[in-house]
């Protein structure tokens, strides 16, 4: 997309008012949110370990199972409704579904890509899984809400299901799976999102009425991207530094999910489906940074090796060498993360899923332009 096109799209995004309704604002009781690493609470890290230090030390000052220093998304967007941070599926510890549920796994795509985590990067539990798994979840959460008062108190009421608001983001990890295979985009953006559609009509006849839907980030400013291109060629880099090649595969998956939305939205008459240009709100941090309060945007918080990046695929954050017979931590963060977009590379600091939450609340990068407190409101088209 040129520079000034892209701007165009932002000025038009900023200037796009909040739609007031005369009715209240939506009152969803619970949040049932699918979805990668952008949003979950701890779904990976309860299945094959926790994230090491420094994850988690700006907000929750220990690892909390998010892939971040602090908040995601998911939780500013829980708190907007005075919810507690949602608990993911996959946790066994502590948890309490009494609002919600997070079943959103690290590293998960849309389509199986038929690879281990050790072999590839990606998670078993891809979309499908993720709706299979609420199916179950509908049951049984009202099986142990029988047990008595206690466990009741923990499960979200039988109403909630049809009554809450449905946020799902999730598409980055099939972008990467097909580049990498070197599939043009007619090979993989229309099988993943036909995938897509049919997950969604599965949340639909399980009840899902109000659907929060974001598209995919600019994953091409991210450095465990960038670092796979020849960043010397000419035209390789935009003006915000960021990998042509890889955010151009973003914004047709994220053209192709919209016409998909569209159609849906025909289809299931009943549903209110909100698209979200997470696209834009996350672009912008990189190509004005300092507006937002942020520095040098493309360098990694938390990360080894120094350089533009300061990222080294073989040592992460919290990565650690053994140095004369004791562990030392390599993978450390930066003296201040609340001034950085990207904290380990791959996924975005507290600060900055603050500002993107305050973004994309207003309404003014979604389409239809509704805020989300009336995300339930299905009268602007």
């Amino acid at each position: 997309m040129k520079p000034l096109l892209l701007l165009q799209l932002l000025f038009f995004s900023y200037s796009v008012p909040e739609i007031a309704y005369s009715s209240p604002a939506c009152n969803f009781p619970a949040i049932i949110n699918f979805g990668d690493s952008n949003s979950d609470t701890g779904g990976l890290s309860a299945t094959f370990g926790p994230t090491p230090p420094p994850y988690g030390e700006t907000f929750f000052h220990m690892p909390a199972g998010r892939y971040s220093d602090g908040r995601l998304i998911i939780d500013f967007i829980a708190k907007s409704f005075g919810h507690p941070f949602l608990s993911s599926y996959l946790d066994s510890l502590g948890t309490n579904y009494s609002h919600g549920v997070n079943l959103a796994t690290a590293a998960s795509t849309i389509i199986d890509q038929i690879t281990s985590l050790a072999q590839g990067g990606y998670s078993p539990f891809f979309l499908a899984v993720q709706v299979m798994q609420f199916s179950q979840f509908i049951s049984r959460s009202q099986l142990v809400a029988k047990r008595g008062r206690f466990f009741e108190s923990l499960m979200p009421k039988k109403e909630y299901f049809n009554q809450s608001l449905y946020t799902i983001d999730i598409g980055q990890n099939d972008i990467t799976a097909g580049l990498d295979a070197g599939k043009t985009y007619d090979e993989f953006i229309p099988q993943t999102l036909s995938a897509f559609s049919g997950d969604v009509k599965r949340m639909y006849a399980l009840g899902a009425r109000y659907f929060w839907i974001h598209n995919t980030g600019p994953l091409g400013c991210l450095a465990y991207v960038l670092l796979r291109r020849n960043l010397t060629v000419a035209g390789e880099l935009d003006s915000a530094g960021c990998s042509v090649f890889y955010n151009k595969a973003a914004q047709q998956f994220n053209k192709k999910l919209n016409e998909t939305l569209v159609e849906m939205r025909k289809e299931l008459p009943l549903a209110v489906i909100t698209y979200v240009d997470i696209y834009s709100a996350k672009y912008s941090l990189f190509l004005e940074p300092a507006k937002y309060g942020f520095e040098d945007p493309l360098r990694v918080c938390c990360g080894y090796g120094g350089g533009k990046y300061n990222f080294d695929y073989n040592i992460r954050c919290g990565g650690t060498a053994t140095v004369n017979g004791s562990e030392v931590l390599l993978g450390r963060s930066c003296r201040q993360p609340s001034k950085k977009v990207v904290w380990d590379g791959v996924h975005y600091t507290d600060a900055a899923n603050k500002v993107v939450f305050d973004l994309i609340s207003t309404g003014r990068f979604s389409h239809p332009p509704r805020p989300l407190k009336w995300a339930c409101k299905g009268d602007i088209v």
